[in-house]
């Protein structure tokens, strides 16, 4: 098992990853949200009445727009919270070390195959091998 430090963070690189997921979540929510305010919209342009046109056609726009919006914003905030948080971690990682990590190495369950046999009869890909029986 070896253990490994980790001394320092990429701001740039970990900004990067933070926005990304938090747009992944940003794009989430922002659809749900967005697909409430249309539906209370065309709830409202189905209700009929007076002046009610305006209304509901502006709230199906506004669902449209936070689905846009809301993605946006949050991978914004993600790289500047990200940035920060990285940053702060290399001050704080220079006074009182870096976080552990102990980590094993990978096995996986399969070997190499084995070397050709020089000399023995060879098949191609795909074509039918001949059994001496």
């Amino acid at each position: 098992m070896a253990k490994m430090q980790v001394r320092r963070v990429g701001i740039f690189s970990y900004a990067k990853i933070s926005a990304v997921i938090t747009a992944a979540f940003g794009l989430i929510f922002g659809v749900i949200y967005g697909l409430i305010v249309i539906v209370f919209g065309a709830a409202i342009l189905a209700g009929g009445g007076r002046d009610t046109g305006a209304a509901g056609a502006g709230s199906i726009v506004a669902g449209v727009l936070i689905m846009v919006g809301v993605p946006i914003f949050y991978g914004v905030l993600g790289f500047i919270f990200g940035a920060l948080w990285a940053l702060v971690y290399n001050i704080a990682a220079g006074f009182v070390g870096g976080v552990e990590l102990e980590l094993d190495p990978v096995t996986d369950g399969y070997a190499a195959p084995p070397p050709p046999q020089w000399g023995a009869q060879q098949s191609q890909p795909g074509q039918q091998q001949q059994y001496p029986y």
